[in-house]
């Protein structure tokens, strides 16, 4: 850095589309400065000490963090580097406004155009090398460093990817290069390049320059700056540093100390914590010691023993000791997220939380009633990705982003706490652009995962990967499951320890059993085992012990079936609750159409009343429109939570969206034939709070009602009377599980579980990894469905191992992490396997042919304005009335007859959306049919397929 540079020339543009047209565009070096004092704030002010200590270790300077946070800052000061190249003239405006230098120099330009971002990558490693900043034994290094700036666009780039050489320009634009990178240099102290740079180090860093790139690209911000430049580019870059804190605010950014309280206070919940979450408070720190390096924390107990608040407060000792801030709390569905998004939200203020960045995490987690409409405003990011396709040809931006920056697409997780959908994480591992910055924003928090048992093979693989990706950094991890088998723990467990650092053959040889109930925790770095004590483990087991009754009930389904008819067996067994005692009971169908029938035959036997006319009867499932299953959803937890006002007859009909992290109660559990596991779940549902009300009092003083004198689980069996699964099942669940389910009840001994003692063991017969399969069995039948189970079982694990990013320590270049052909996006991978969705709008046709979203026809579809956009509140209006179905359900229909209005076309949703137009006639809508099947939206039962 002892030569002297050229001083960098100001007509070099760094950002122009979006900028007041009256001015010069944003200079280039201004715009590298902005993110370069963004990156060290971020470094100073948002990273958590875990990933500072990670980052610096991971360029070999775990004695020097303050050279790291210097690298740091210049990959990010670097970043749009190959933006002084052909891509100059990408817009006319700023290229008017180049010296007469730089445009003498475009003689030989080449005129095909490639990305700035690749650019950077091809042309950085010179530049380094220029300024003597790579010196002889870093180039590995340095072309890590390359790699980092291709990949500040969300996608990484082989670094063998050719550009035209001309398009870089001749010695003026060198100079000019080279001038631009010694100005970042020189402010940041001249860091130079590490000697070393690893690739899951990398990763972080990435993601680090893309979120300063997105801070500092704001068009308010740049607009601001653009209107009054420093004369000097140091007074320019000082005061960016003063601007970082505010920006970083303004994001919702900003780190919150809470002011932990204790168990009651913190979380709201009457009584001392039970003995699980005491142990927790006691025992934890002690299993963690002075480990440096995370580790997996798993809890196994039944539901309904507070395993959520058993992971807040292992969240409180697994951060502090690990110096990660906040935490991510993943769920199976939206609709537990939005659940425990409350949750989280009313621990948060109770511990001086309010101005905690907290984000709810899923698809459509911008239209939960949390979000007001009035949140809700267009808000640009300039980050000049696609400004090489030329003006005309530019990617449309999206007609809506939210005002809070936070709420924007790809951030939610990067606030400081998060509650959504697993497959938000699961990003993290796949080849989706911006998997970067995710791995960012997860690296920050401990992770915690409910429901651990509820994923399919294929997104048990998945998160597997992302533990292991987790481990390499360091990050604490919980999981929580109430019917976890032994083979998937031991798994996950191995994944985080092996992306931590142990060798797969010495892991081979190991393995690590939890207690049920209880807990396990695993150290990261020496791979250290400590469980709960067995004191402890006892006790709770006895404040717990339950009795569960369980009866099987052969059923027949469809018509006939004389006694053992599906839908008389279940009004018989609900009958109790017609007496002067009432009652409330939970029936969990396996499909919608089932769960519509049930509720039917229910409302008239027992209630006429419809459930919005406030009928004792009352239906949830997933095939309602969004605002009408949020409504029911809380209706009906608090119908059967906890603290009332319990009613005095309830029967709550539903399908599989009550069985995960719904907090209810019901004096009797009647379940279709599912899994063990999964009925486990839904018995969980049944006296629930039974050792809190009798401690605390029954909400109302009413106790249970005398004809339900213990828990009972009812199973709906078809195979018990020697039938089949029904057809209607389709590929729901498992035939093999469900049929070793089926046999698994037969053999239960007096007809109880003994809850938690006999959990695990039914667990293990069902879902264990069993390989003792009898080939001899009588039938071919059994034969048949164990070989698709496993069959299947082998696909999902295998496509999902062929489809995520390699393993965080087998990465050798960050292509890896993109090397699948094309240009995969979040729509075009699947955290799922399974039918594609697609989201149907029921509108409704009037007769003097306006088509409205209501049935009385008062509110017309929303059009565009003048300018294309569409209000958001209109937006949220039509969304929150979609409903999510499987797309073959309209693949042989019409397009033109589901198709969105014209003016729908363009916009990011609702251009995606189907559309079912009813026909209303008498102030009835009639039903359409698409494909052989009819469909039509019912106010009581949702969406209904005929």
């Amino acid at each position: 850095m002892a030569r002297e540079w050229e001083t960098p020339d100001e007509s070099v543009w760094g950002k122009s589309r979006g900028l007041d047209p009256g001015l010069p565009p944003y200079p280039l070096i201004r715009h590298l400065l902005d993110a370069a004092a963004m990156a060290l704030h971020l470094w100073d002010a948002y990273l958590s000490e875990n990933q500072r200590v990670r980052i610096a270790e991971g360029m070999g300077l775990a004695a020097d963090l303050g050279r790291a946070r210097a690298v740091v800052g210049l990959c990010a000061g670097l970043h749009d580097i190959g933006k002084l190249s052909g891509f100059q003239f990408c817009s006319s405006h700023g290229s008017q406004y180049l010296s007469a230098e730089l445009r003498g120099d475009r003689a030989k330009m080449s005129t095909e155009r490639f990305g700035h971002d690749v650019v950077g990558l091809q042309s950085v490693k010179r530049v380094l090398a220029d300024l003597g900043l790579a010196a002889e034994g870093e180039f590995r290094a340095a072309e890590r460093l390359a790699e980092v700036i291709g990949g500040h666009h969300g996608r990484f780039h082989r670094v063998e990817n050719g550009i035209a050489p001309a398009f870089l320009g001749g010695t003026t634009w060198a100079r000019q290069r080279a001038a631009h990178a010694a100005t970042v240099c020189e402010l940041l102290g001249a860091p130079g390049v590490p000697g070393a740079f690893k690739a899951p180090t990398a990763v972080l860093v990435t993601g680090m320059v893309i979120l300063a790139d997105w801070l500092v690209s704001q068009e308010g911000y740049i607009r601001e700056r653009q209107r009054g430049l420093e004369p000097a580019l140091a007074d320019h870059f000082e005061r960016s540093r003063k601007d970082a804190p505010r920006l970083l605010a303004e994001a919702g950014l900003t780190r919150v100390q809470l002011q932990r309280r204790g168990f009651t206070e913190a979380y709201g919940i009457q009584g001392e914590p039970n003995p699980l979450q005491r142990s927790v408070m006691d025992e934890l720190r002690l299993a963690v010691g002075d480990g440096r390096r995370g580790g997996v924390f798993l809890v196994t107990a039944a539901p309904g023993d507070g395993k959520s608040e058993t992971a807040l407060e292992a969240e409180r000792v697994l951060s502090q000791a690990f110096g990660t801030q906040g935490y991510v709390f993943l769920l199976p569905t939206m609709a537990t997220s939005d659940q425990m998004h409350g949750r989280v939200a009313h621990a948060l203020l109770r511990q001086c939380g309010e101005d905690a960045g907290l984000t709810l995490v899923h698809s459509m987690a911008w239209l939960d009633s949390a979000y007001a409409d009035e949140d809700l405003g267009v808000q640009s990011v300039l980050t000049g990705e696609g400004d090489e396709a030329g003006e005309r040809g530019r990617r449309p931006e999206a007609d809506m982003r939210p005002q809070r920056w936070l709420r924007g697409s790809k951030r939610p997780l990067l606030a400081q706490f998060a509650v959504g959908t697993i497959d938000q994480a699961l990003m993290a591992v796949l080849p989706v652009r911006h998997n970067a910055l995710r791995l960012l924003a997860l690296s920050g928090k401990t992770f915690i995962v409910d429901e651990a048992h509820a994923y399919d093979p294929y997104m048990q693989v998945l998160l597997g990967r992302l533990l292991n990706w987790l481990g390499a950094y360091g990050v604490p991890v919980v999981l929580l499951s109430a019917t976890l088998p032994a083979s998937v723990s031991d798994r996950l467990i191995k994944e985080y320890l092996q992306g931590a650092g142990h060798k797969s053959r010495v892991l081979s040889s190991r393995t690590f059993p939890a207690p049920y109930p209880g807990w396990l925790y695993v150290d990261g770095e020496s791979g250290r085992a400590t469980a709960i004590s067995s004191a402890r483990q006892g006790e709770q087991a006895r404040a717990r012990a339950m009795e569960l009754g369980v009866a099987v009930e052969p059923v027949v389904h469809g018509s006939g079936g004389g006694a053992w008819a599906r839908l008389g067996v279940i009004e018989r067994i609900v009958t109790p609750l017609c007496g002067d005692e009432g009652g409330t009971a939970l029936v969990v169908c396996n499909t919608v159409g089932d769960a519509q029938d049930t509720y039917l035959r229910l409302r008239e036997r027992f209630d006429m009343r419809s459930h919005d006319e406030g009928g004792s009867v009352q239906l949830l499932h997933a095939r309602f429109p969004g605002e009408v299953r949020e409504a029911r959803t809380r209706e009906v937890t608090e119908g059967l939570g906890r603290g009332g006002p319990r009613p005095l007859r309830r029967i709550v009909v539903a399908t599989q969206v009550v069985e995960q992290s719904l907090d209810l109660d019901a004096d009797i559990v009647i379940s279709d034939l599912a899994p063990l596991s999964l009925l486990l779940q839904r018995a969980g549902r049944c006296w629930r709070h039974e050792n809190h009300w009798a401690r605390h009092g029954y909400p109302d003083g009413r106790g249970r009602p005398a004809w339900a004198s213990g828990p009972r689980l009812v199973v709906l069996d078809p195979i018990a009377g020697g039938g089949r699964v029904p057809e209607q099942w389709g590929e729901v669940y498992s035939e093999y599980l469900l049929a070793t389910t089926s046999k698994a009840l037969a053999g239960i001994e007096g007809g109880t579980i003994s809850i938690p003692r006999g959990v695990q063991p039914l667990v293990e017969a069902v879902h264990g990894d069993n390989e003792d399969f009898d080939w001899n069995s009588p039938g071919g039948s059994e034969v048949k469905v164990w070989t698709a189970h496993k069959g299947k079982e082998v696909a999902e694990r295998s496509m999902a191992g062929l489809l995520a990013v390699p393993r965080a320590r087998s990465v050798s270049a960050l292509h890896d992490l993109h090397d699948l052909p094309g240009e995969e996006d979040e729509w075009e991978v699947s955290t799922r396997l399974g039918a594609d969705s697609v989201r149907l709008l029921c509108a409704y046709v009037q007769q003097d042919g306006r088509v409205t979203l209501d049935l009385e026809g008062e509110h017309l579809l929303p059009e565009a304005a003048s300018d294309g956009r569409f209000p958001v509140s209109s937006v949220r209006q039509v969304m929150r009335r979609t409903i999510a179905i499987r797309s073959d359900w309209v693949k042989e229909a019409d397009p033109e007859s589901v198709a969105p209005p014209r003016s729908w076309t363009e916009h990011p949703m609702l251009g995606e959306l189907c559309v079912l137009h009813q026909l209303v006639q008498g102030g009835t809508a009639q039903a359409m049919k698409i494909g052989g099947k009819t469909l039509r939206l019912d106010k009581d039962l949702g969406l209904v397929r005929e």
